[in-house]
């Protein structure tokens, strides 16, 4: 066609002989023996845990065809998608492999061993029930399976060195309200898992922090100035996970301050979160694992970092200056009106200093400085 395509006469196309591969004995045989077989009574496929299906001659006819084997014959075909949907409750037997993982309940972190999971095989599954209803023995099958490793296997957890504290930080003068929120957020951060080279977002691991999760109003900083919402105090909890992070010398991989100072917080060394826009992400560069544990009570809560000590970490405030006057704000009295006398503002600083546990070497040393505005004096009118 390429050739010829622009000449005014018909283009007369190469042909080759062709001859079907399966002839019409082939097939009558086929019907007779193997076709009617696999229609002759049900076949039941068992898997693990007990679970049992059974197809009877109708569901086999629709799952089931024959086709060419590619050398005159015809062999039993069971169709994957149709097969999967006929097959959809040996999914009950399959089993998600389980992590290894870290417990504490000694007070010194154990490793639980990790556990394979089991997905079916389809191939071989299919390829065993093609045998059994085109074949003359049992019309009982096995479901096959494939093992799936879990992502951290227990040698591997073994190996990542998860041994001593090498951070931890306390913070505490929470409200009823707040403190339920840092009890939930601390619980779903307890056990976490850093593994060599990876970050850990506190909003990611999280996930949403709404009524939906147990999660409560209590005080924020909005626009400046105190007000209540879904999921108050959850800074404290960063806050006190930052700093644990701090002294165990990770990565400040994203960090924000609060507007202004709070006073249970250390300056300068102190984070502040929000779903969806603000968040803690901290990076461990080591080559050792990580775990986090907490342990919270109704006046504070505790985070530590748990791993192998290869750094100190000195922490240096620097003075405060630039200081700023509060203004005043007149805010309609009601349930979003939360009355404050206010603080001035100010600009600090905070230096960590990071050197070798072993030969006291330097290894870096950061300022960061701070600015904190100043707390309006709100008053309710």
């Amino acid at each position: 066609m390429a050739r010829e395509w622009l000449d005014a006469d018909v283009v007369e196309l190469p042909m080759e002989p062709f001859a079907p591969t399966v002839s019409a004995e082939v097939v009558r045989a086929t019907v007779a023996g193997p076709a009617t077989r696999a229609v002759s009574d049900d076949v039941e496929i068992t898997g693990r845990g007990g679970v049992r299906v059974r197809l009877s001659p109708r569901q086999i006819g629709a799952i089931l065809t024959f086709v060419p084997d590619g050398r005159g014959g015809l062999v039993a075909h069971v169709d994957r998608q149709r097969g999967r949907t006929a097959l959809a409750a040996l999914r009950d037997s399959e089993t998600r492999p389980a992590d290894a993982r870290f417990s504490l309940a000694t007070g010194r972190p154990r490793v639980v061993p990790g556990r394979d999971g089991a997905h079916i095989d389809w191939d071989k599954t299919f390829a065993a029930i093609e045998r059994a209803v085109a074949g003359t023995g049992p019309r009982t099958v096995a479901a096959a399976y494939r093992m799936v490793p879990p992502a951290l296997s227990t040698e591997k957890a073994r190996s990542l060195g998860v041994t001593e504290v090498i951070g931890e930080f306390t913070t505490g003068g929470f409200s009823s309200a707040s403190g339920e929120n840092i009890r939930l957020v601390a619980d779903e951060v307890d056990g976490a898992l850093i593994l060599p080279g990876t970050n850990f977002s506190l909003n990611t691991h999280t996930g949403p922090r709404g009524t939906a999760q147990g999660y409560v109003s209590s005080t924020i900083i909005d626009h400046g100035r105190a007000s209540t919402a879904v999921g108050g105090g959850i800074s404290q909890f960063a806050t006190t996970l930052y700093n644990a992070a701090y002294f165990a010398g990770l990565a400040d991989v994203d960090h924000t301050e609060h507007a202004y100072y709070i006073s249970r917080y250390p300056e300068a060394r102190e984070a502040t979160v929000f779903e969806g826009a603000i968040d803690l992400v901290i990076g461990n560069t080591s080559r050792q694992g990580l775990l986090i544990e907490t342990q919270w009570s109704p006046s504070s809560v505790t985070v530590r970092l748990w791993g192998t000590t290869s750094v100190e970490v000195q922490s240096i405030t620097g003075e405060r200056y630039a200081y700023t006057t509060p203004e005043v704000r007149r805010v309609p009295r009601g349930p979003d009106c939360i009355a404050s006398r206010g603080s001035r503002g100010f600009t600090t600083s905070d230096t960590r200093v990071i050197t070798d546990a072993r030969t006291g070497a330097l290894i870096s040393k950061h300022t960061r400085t701070v600015r904190y505005a100043a707390e309006p004096i709100v008053r309710c009118v």
